[in-house]
């Protein structure tokens, strides 16, 4: 049988065969992906972290492609799993912007990022009508800031400055809201709703959502 015979026969039999099967492989490849190239980003920025194996907890709770971050350059509390996204945005936003903003307006050096928490299963809260959907912290997707300290001893929380009657600490926190809004989807502060009157929402959706 010559060349073409055969190559005539392959495609023939090629339109009677069902389509190839995807695997779940093939599917997950692209996120691995971005997780790998997410996890350069980090290192290159010289954060320190240790990726976290994938879990699905059930009821649309879970974390894929998550770190826990161990060294930003500044140290950081109460944060757990954190989507490596969401994290190399943060990372970014505390060096990039809190730490020379602090010591900009403040005259001071940066000695802590308070937070409130990443990972957490629950829904959206504070917001009618929303109240059955599932928040960003139920995939690792956003962390919530409460205050700051300084090394001169300072602290400056969302919940007791963000209208403080000190100007340089009004604009401190305008400064670092304003750059959280370019580098996050979502940023909700006191002047979204009562639910985020002591915090700061950050999360990595591309929501284009500054409040």
């Amino acid at each position: 049988m010559t060349t073409a015979a055969m190559l005539a026969i392959a495609l023939a039999g090629c339109g009677r065969s069902p389509p190839a099967t995807i695997t779940p492989r093939s599917i997950a490849a692209p996120a691995e992906r971005e997780t790998q190239a997410c996890f350069a980003d980090l290192a290159a920025m010289g954060v320190r972290f240790s990726p976290m194996v994938d879990h699905d907890f059930g009821k649309g709770c879970s974390w894929v492609g998550a770190v826990q971050l161990v060294d930003i350059g500044v140290p950081v509390t109460n944060l757990t799993a954190i989507r490596c996204g969401e994290a190399r945005a943060f990372a970014g936003w505390v060096r990039g912007a809190v730490a020379p903003a602090a010591f900009q307006m403040l005259g001071s050096e940066l000695a802590r990022v308070e937070g409130m928490g990443s990972y957490a299963c629950r829904n959206v809260v504070g917001s009618a009508g929303n109240t059955n959907r599932r928040s960003g912290h139920a995939i690792a997707n956003a962390i919530d800031i409460g205050g700051f300290v300084l090394k001169d001893g300072r602290r400056v929380t969302i919940l007791h400055d963000w209208t403080s009657p000190d100007p340089a600490v009004q604009r401190f926190l305008a400064a670092i809201h304003a750059s959280a809004c370019k580098r996050f989807g979502t940023v909700l502060s006191p002047a979204y709703n009562a639910a985020h009157a002591n915090h700061f929402h950050l999360e990595d959706d591309r929501a284009g959502l500054c409040r």
